[in-house]
């Protein structure tokens, strides 16, 4: 390969890692501001953490969990051993003609660390610091690398007849993420007043400007997250996903204004602001495979179901602070059926298999946040008091505030 080519794809791989590393500071600042004042500590504590977490995981047990090379056991568990280490030709395009060895497993650990970010939003304001680290290592460090291998590492949703196709982690990234944080709400139960007998209490945000600066983060970042993707530099395709990816983006916009304004009669921020994300997360899966055109159908339809996601959960009493299980959940999985619905790849065969990932992928993470966090729900429990969550997070878990300037209990 041409010395100067495998150097720009490279670069561009080192770019896009930048970019994804920037989401991390939107989901912060997305969560922090749809939560309240007297828990914004201990939701940035968490998404400071968060990408610790998975870098330190992903590079001692994940990386080669979830790309065993040949040496992997059976089609649902491999393990290439403990640690990162450079292997003959890594630095080289010996390796491979895209980047690196060491460019590699920094853009993977990136993604590792967002699925356990995502569950961080769905369990806010009540949740016990220490057991959702210990669920956070476990997740990031051993559950998603094994259903990346899956896919990514030539596991069986690979080898199906008609392979599973996801693109950049509809299923595999943002799925997994929402099952983790569907089991992690429910268990731990809705927020105190959410609930009452007189019907839902909405419990607003504190600041919205900084959720909107989230998502705009976000946005940002996702050109890295799924531009990255192509694993290579090559023009026509990075500029194609760029395209899909922003254009879902916006359409995802007006698909929640539109649902949102039906519904409720007013123009909700928060409701706009999560439809950009679904339509981001819908468009994840297939942004290399769609048309401008179903790019704006895949985004606009994404924008809409969060809308009746984030009521759906609401009468299910399934508290979520942030819209993150509306957003990740039920966009991926509805991203992840389009693949099947639109673009270069549809048909039935192909539909069907993506059914199948979505229903491999939901049971097992299912199954295994349950196992999680049910057996530390029943042991050292997994949230905190009535006084303690009526106080703030903030000072009973970290002794400060945010605001402490402005300090009330709300």
């Amino acid at each position: 390969m041409n010395q100067e080519i495998f150097t720009i794809n490279n670069l561009w791989m080192m770019v896009a890692t930048i970019l994804v590393f920037i989401m991390h500071l939107g989901f912060a600042s997305l969560e922090a501001g749809l939560t309240r004042a007297k828990n914004t500590v201990n939701i940035l504590f968490k998404n400071t953490i968060i990408p610790a977490i998975g870098l330190l995981t992903y590079a001692f047990i994940g990386f080669n969990l979830m790309y065993p090379g040949d040496d992997f056991i059976g089609s649902f568990f491999g393990f290439g051993g403990i640690g990162i280490s450079l292997p003959e030709g890594g630095n080289t395009f010996a390796y491979n003609e895209g980047y690196t060895f060491f460019t590699d497993f920094i853009f993977q650990a990136m993604f590792a660390a967002t699925a356990a970010t995502i569950v961080s939003g769905a369990v806010a304001e009540r949740i016990k610091l220490g057991p959702f680290i210990f669920f956070s290592i476990l997740y990031v460090g051993i559950i998603y690398p094994i259903v990346g291998m899956w896919k990514w590492g030539g596991g069986f949703l690979d080898t199906l007849a008609t392979p599973f196709y996801d693109f950049a982690g509809s299923t595999i990234v943002h799925s997994v993420g929402g099952w983790g944080a569907l089991v992690g709400a429910y268990l731990l139960g809705p927020r105190i007043g959410k609930y009452t007998e007189k019907g839902m209490s909405a419990i607003p945000g504190h600041n919205i400007p900084m959720a909107t600066i989230g998502v705009f983060l976000l946005w940002f970042g996702w050109f890295g997250f799924n531009g990255g993707s192509v694993l290579t530099a090559d023009p026509g395709t990075v500029s194609l996903v760029f395209v899909t990816t922003a254009i879902a983006g916006a359409s995802g916009a007006f698909g929640a204004l539109l649902a949102s304004y039906l519904k409720f009669k007013s123009y909700d921020i928060t409701m706009v602001l999560n439809g950009i994300l679904a339509g981001l997360v819908g468009i994840t899966a297939g942004a290399d495979l769609m048309s401008v055109g179903e790019s704006a159908i895949i985004g606009f339809i994404g924008g809409t179901l969060v809308v009746f996601a984030v009521v759906f959960f609401d009468k299910i009493k399934v508290d979520d602070p942030v819209g993150a299980i509306s957003v990740h959940l039920v966009g991926g999985i509805w991203g992840t059926l389009a693949v099947g619905i639109f673009g270069d790849l549809a048909s039935m065969s192909q539909l069907w298999s993506q059914f199948i990932g979505i229903a491999a992928v939901g049971a097992f993470c299912f199954a295994t946040s349950w196992v999680l966090f049910f057996s530390m729900k029943r042991t050292i429990g997994i949230r905190v008091d009535e006084k303690e969550e009526t106080e703030g997070l903030d000072i009973n878990e970290h002794s400060m505030r945010a605001y402490p300037d402005f300090a009330t209990k709300d």
